[in-house]
């Protein structure tokens, strides 16, 4: 099962050119209380006539008394009007306001001159990457509604502890939801450029490692959005695990077409062009689900070149797919 509070998105997929396997795994409310008031009218007590005095021919006695208080009124109550219920979980996946934002403009991003060859040369693309996209995306989440921030990004070897668990660099990068972080996997990146010597194979690492980044910040667009805190209770929720895994490829796809909307809008100045493009659209194709939550290579090209072509989120709602464009 999945722990709502503490999010965590692990990014990627096993390439079949040697990249590590990626596998994925990914609030409280207080009712208002409504305040009311009576006003209870409050009485005060009328005066007796006085008694006539006795005398040998007793006389009538003529007294008027005025009432001393105000006629009761009804009481006033004041009352708080309920508060409309909020979007539900499916309305946060299926209908969300994201998908209306309207299309990603370029920001005329340019990759880092620097090469992933060392840590250093791979922290500068991180850097350059982490710019680019916290320009990209701020208007389109404010137009769904969202309040964007940049996320964290921190880059690992070995082993990391994080607050949503301990992961390895054999293993893939991910996004922790709960401090909103990317953790970039240094020693696959790195080892990706320095495997082979031939100029396409570093073509590809450089493809990879920027898919790879912006599928991260994908998930930090769903969890700006509800979309990823909303996916996790539906997943927990799943009666079955066949249901639980379709809920992730359906996260993890889309994170992926959010992340190709980045790409594809500045794919002339980063730039994505020639070498560059063939090698990006071999990805997006050759890469193993090896634990059926991400979606196979079919399913995976068609949603990233959907996000690429398009620049919008409209087409991203993996969510309202069929089962069949999730496998």
């Amino acid at each position: 099962m999945l722990a709502i509070l503490g999010v965590v998105v692990l990014g990627g997929i096993g390439l079949l050119v040697g990249s590590n396997a990626l596998k994925h795994n990914d609030s409280p409310y207080s009712s208002p209380s409504i305040p009311t008031s009576t006003d209870s009218p409050t009485y005060e007590p009328s005066e007796e006539p006085s008694p006539a005095t006795a005398t040998s021919r007793p006389t009538a006695t003529r007294t008027t008394t005025k009432p001393t208080t105000t006629p009761p009124t009804a009481p006033r109550t004041t009352s708080t009007p309920k508060p409309k219920p909020g979007p539900t979980d499916a309305d946060l996946v299926l209908r969300n306001k994201l998908y209306k934002a309207g299309g990603m403009k370029s920001v005329n991003c340019k990759e880092s001159r620097s090469r992933p060859s060392t840590a250093a040369g791979a922290r500068a693309n991180y850097s350059t990457l982490l710019k680019c996209l916290n320009k990209a995306w701020p208007s389109i989440v404010a137009k769904a509604g969202g309040r964007f921030r940049s996320p964290h990004v921190l880059s690992f070897s070995g082993t990391t502890q994080t607050p949503c668990g301990s992961y390895s660099d054999t293993g893939p990068p991910f996004y922790c939801g709960s401090t909103e972080t990317i953790y970039m996997n240094l020693s696959e990146d790195i080892g990706n450029y320095n495997r082979h010597p031939e100029a396409y194979q570093k073509v590809w690492a450089r493809m990879w490692m920027l898919h790879q980044f912006a599928h991260e910040y994908g998930h930090h667009v769903q969890n700006m959005t509800g979309i990823l805190a909303a996916n996790s209770r539906i997943r927990y929720e799943a009666p079955t695990q066949a249901a639980e895994l379709e809920g992730s490829r359906r996260l993890e796809l889309q994170a992926s077409c959010f992340g190709d909307m980045f790409i594809g809008s500045n794919r002339r100045t980063y730039p994505v062009t020639g070498e560059s493009l063939f090698q990006w659209k071999w990805l997006i194709l050759h890469w193993t689900d090896y634990n059926n939550d991400h979606g196979d290579g079919v399913n995976h090209q068609y949603w990233a070149t959907r996000g690429f072509n398009s620049r919008n989120p409209n087409v991203c709602n993996t969510f309202a797919a069929s089962a069949g464009k999730v496998r």
